[in-house]
C-alpha cells in the first residue's frame, strides 16, 4: 500500500468542505416522471414554501406533503440541497462524508472473518464492533488516537465470484474522502492478492 497516501488523507483533514453544487442524484427527467416536477421547479417551491435555508428532514418533509412517496422525497431533498450548493456528492445531512469501494474476491467469508481483525487496516487502528458471528464486520477507525470514521465490510454474492465492499462513513470532508478511496481500492487489492 502506498505509505504516502495516509499523510495525504491526513493533510485533506484540513481542507474545509465547499465547492460547487454538486449533480442531483436523478435527471430532470427521472425526477419529473417520478415526482410531478423537475429540479427548477422543486427548487424554487422548496424555497418559496420553506425559505432560503432548510434542513434536509423539513424539506423530504414538505415533499412528502406534496404527495411524494418517502424514497422520492428524500431523492428530491438530497437533489435540492445539491443543487443549492448545500450538499456534496456523498455528504451525509450531518455533514460527514461516505464513500464505498468494491472488489470481486475468491476470500470466503470465513476466511475473510478470520483474517480480519484489528491489526488489518495498514497505519490505522480499529476497533470490531459487529457482534461475532455477524454477516458483516463494522469497525471504528482511528488515525494516531484522532477518529477518522467508520468502515463496514460486507461480502455478497455476485456472479461467480463474491464481491466484498468497504463503505467508510463519517468522514470529515470532501477531499479525505476521495483519498479514502483510494485506500480502500488498494486495501481491497491487497486482501486479494494475500488471497
Amino acid at each position: 500500500m502506498d505509505a504516502d497516501l495516509l499523510d495525504r488523507i491526513r493533510s485533506a483533514r484540513a481542507v474545509a468542505p465547499g465547492g460547487p453544487a454538486a449533480a442531483p442524484p436523478h435527471s430532470d427527467a427521472v425526477i419529473a416522471e417520478r415526482t410531478g416536477r423537475g429540479w427548477d421547479a422543486w427548487l424554487a417551491d422548496v424555497h418559496v414554501a420553506l425559505g432560503a435555508d432548510p434542513d434536509h428532514a423539513a424539506i423530504a418533509a414538505w415533499v412528502r406533503d406534496q404527495g411524494v412517496d418517502g424514497w422520492w422525497a428524500q431523492a428530491v431533498a438530497v437533489g435540492v440541497e445539491r443543487l443549492s450548493g448545500r450538499r456534496l456528492a456523498g455528504q451525509q445531512p450531518d455533514g460527514t462524508f461516505s464513500i464505498s469501494r468494491s472488489r470481486a474476491t475468491s476470500v470466503d467469508r470465513e476466511a475473510l472473518h478470520a483474517r480480519i481483525g484489528e491489526g488489518s487496516f495498514p497505519g490505522l487502528e480499529a476497533v470490531r464492533r459487529s457482534r461475532p458471528g455477524a454477516k458483516a464486520l463494522r469497525f471504528t477507525l482511528t488515525d494516531a488516537g484522532a477518529p477518522v470514521g467508520s468502515l463496514l465490510l460486507s461480502l455478497d454474492a455476485y456472479g461467480a465470484r463474491p464481491r466484498l465492499t468497504a463503505t467508510h462513513d463519517r468522514i470529515a470532508g470532501p477531499v479525505e474522502a476521495e483519498l479514502w478511496k483510494d485506500y480502500w481500492a488498494a486495501w481491497l487489492a491487497a486482501v486479494e492478492e494475500e488471497g
